[in-house]
């Protein structure tokens, strides 16, 4: 059996390393287009703050590892055409521009996403990065060593964590978004308030409600980012406006959404039973809609990844969808949220009640305890539970991933009042808060 793999990120890699332990006698070809894999953009703010100091460490697997597991790995080749009816790839050698034409009988697209690129009068300037993989990070690291003025247009979670690393190296840091607040996919406004008020208590400039429409240069670099709102000088600009799934290769030959993101069933096939996919450049099963959504996530992409390995000849384990469950750390505040925001139950035409509840996190009796802020968002009808969001100085995220569990299984408020937690005065209070927030909902 020939497996072409296209795309080595996290799906990818998550999908080779479990495919050559599960199919040993199976010949497994690699084409990526970087001279690395399994890079973790997640931790490039890490980086550029300092916090992670090697960038080595931000690679959990390399091109020799994969090739000692009998994996033949074509790096630096960029896949040209897929045919996958007569079952071929078309590619292109970077180093010696050399073709080669390869075939297959299975073929998995990791090929994952592209940071979107918007086009602006300008956008030909130096010091206008995007941020994504390695080179990126290394070419950010740099050139921010030599700005002092630095502006981050996008406020997602790469955003964020961007001009918070930027303000930690001691820059002026500018964030621009086309929405009226931060992180608006992800949290609702009594989170993003609290959020931007750290914010700007560091100093950090946010222009929010404005789109960008164009940039200003002197001697060819950036000096100016011009919005429907006003102009900034700045010396580097970062773009972190999302991203888009890669799947040209496949267009017309797959099922996909409007987006171009592949469309797979519990099994990671596509609507060609010889082609899988995994990663970002898929859509994903949302089970709070219980539709396909295209959230472009690492944990995602290695669950699918592995899932491919698994079903690729037999379907065998089935995928149970995500919440988009995701968090973050600003300064010293611990966020987490799953599934919808009030205001994403809202944009979609559902019908769904609240709950609030900020408390403190232990007894009160206890030496410390800290304010913590929680948001459950469910069906005003059934009670099913469809969001979740949380906010503290100290960590309490992992009652997110509690709450992804309990979006994934359908569980409505009433049944939350009750789920049986333990109570421990250095953790938290006789009623949990998850208890309480289902107990308000009754």
């Amino acid at each position: 059996m020939k497996i072409a793999v296209i795309g080595c990120t996290h799906a990818g890699t998550a999908a080779v390393t479990q495919m050559a332990k599960l199919y040993p006698e199976a010949q497994i070809t690699v084409y990526e287009r970087n001279n690395n894999v399994s890079f973790l953009s997640c931790g490039i703010a890490l980086h550029v703050g300092g916090v992670v100091q090697d960038v080595e460490k931000l690679f959990y697997a390399s091109p020799q590892q994969l090739a000692a597991m009998g994996v033949k790995m074509n790096m630096c080749h960029d896949v040209l055409k897929v045919d996958t009816e007569a079952k071929t790839i078309r590619a292109l050698n970077l180093t010696t521009g050399e073709e080669l034409t390869d075939t297959f009988d299975k073929v998995v697209m990791t090929t994952g996403s592209w940071p979107i690129v918007p086009k602006l009068d300008g956008m030909q300037l130096d010091n206008i990065l995007l941020c994504k993989n390695y080179g990126h990070a290394q070419t950010i690291i740099e050139k921010a060593k030599h700005a002092d003025r630095i502006t981050v247009i996008g406020a997602g979670y790469i955003g964020i964590e961007l001009v918070e690393a930027f303000e930690l190296l001691g820059k002026q840091v500018t964030l621009i978004d086309n929405m009226d607040r931060i992180l608006f996919k992800y949290l609702d406004r009594e989170f993003t308030d609290a959020t931007e008020t750290v914010l700007r208590d560091k100093g950090i400039e946010l222009q929010l409600g404005q789109t960008v429409t164009g940039f200003r240069g002197v001697d060819g670099r950036v000096a100016e980012v011009v919005t429907t709102a006003g102009e900034y000088e700045t010396d580097l600009v970062v773009l972190c406006i999302g991203f888009r799934p890669n799947t040209e290769l496949l267009k017309g030959q797959v099922d996909m959404l409007p987006n171009g993101a592949i469309i797979v069933d519990e099994y990671m096939r596509t609507s060609h039973p010889d082609v899988f996919a995994a990663g970002d450049s898929c859509a994903v099963f949302y089970n709070p809609t219980h539709r396909h959504a295209y959230i472009p996530l690492a944990t995602n992409a290695v669950r699918m990844g592995t899932l491919v390995a698994r079903n690729l000849l037999k379907p065998t384990v089935r995928y149970m969808g995500t919440q988009g469950t995701s968090g973050i750390k600003i300064y010293d505040l611990n966020i987490a949220s799953t599934g919808m925001t009030e205001q994403a139950a809202l944009d979609a035409g559902m019908n769904v009640k609240t709950v609030t509840l900020e408390d403190n996190d232990r007894p009160e009796f206890m030496p410390t305890y800290e304010k913590v802020l929680l948001k459950v968002v469910y069906e005003a009808e059934t009670g099913r539970i469809v969001g979740a969001q949380v906010l503290s100085k100290d960590d309490l995220t992992q009652a997110i991933n509690t709450m992804s569990v309990c979006i994934q299984n359908g569980m409505t408020m009433n049944e939350l009042s009750f789920v049986d937690f333990f109570f421990q005065p250095h953790y938290n209070k006789p009623w949990n808060l998850l208890n309480q927030a289902g107990l308000l909902a009754m």
